[in-house]
């Protein structure tokens, strides 16, 4: 048993060492961070990665529960694969959510949901621990509402976005031209006066 959920968790977290970039984000051949937007805009690969990040560091928490039970699963170093799993996803989360930060520069209210979604994403990650006195249902349960609150956050900033992109674009200021100063106009008459009065002498 113990070797089937060892060889489980090594298939949650190996990732072949030569990565390149798949949809716009650096990832395994087989695009380990947003598999399921894969090839698509850098909102939606982050949307995607916030989502199956989260689960693979809830998969690998659970394996730990199965094999050391909830009471034993953060003793000593019977946590160490899920601490692992928290560090790698929130590196492997950093260019995803830079890039999506990125693309929403013109819609500041959208770049806000997306820092709210981001601190929404670290706090469930952190609480994916088992609680003193928890019942299994209870645990189960605590561990799933992050994707309802995922999914409203990001609907929240895919509104925001839309009704930035429907705000008309703001016209540049039209440039005054200056008109010729008087004397400058005058000038031109005033020297073929002269010219009449030389011709007229001679």
């Amino acid at each position: 048993m113990r070797q089937i959920l060892f060889i489980a968790l090594a298939l949650l977290l190996a990732a072949p060492s030569g990565a390149e970039t798949i949809g716009g984000n650096p990832g395994p051949q087989y695009n380990y961070i947003c598999p399921n937007s894969d090839g698509k805009p850098a909102l939606d690969c982050y949307f995607d990665a916030v989502g199956h990040l989260y689960t693979m560091c809830k998969n690998v928490k659970s394996i730990e529960i199965i094999e050391f039970g909830y009471e034993h699963s953060t003793e000593g170093t019977n946590g160490a694969k899920s601490e692992s799993c928290l560090v790698k996803q929130k590196l492997d989360m950093a260019h995803p959510f830079q890039a999506a930060l990125k693309s929403v520069t013109r819609a500041p209210k959208a770049a806000a949901a997306l820092r709210e979604l981001h601190e929404l994403w670290l706090k469930a990650l952190a609480e994916l621990a088992w609680r003193p006195g928890e019942s299994d249902e209870a645990y189960k349960a605590r561990t799933m509402t992050p994707f309802t609150a995922f999914s409203e956050r990001i609907v929240e900033a895919q509104t925001e976005i839309q009704l930035a992109a429907q705000k008309p674009a703001k016209k540049p200021a039209a440039r005054s031209v200056k008109k010729p100063a008087a004397h400058t106009a005058a000038k031109e008459p005033a020297t073929r006066t002269a010219k009449a009065v030389a011709k007229a002498a001679n």
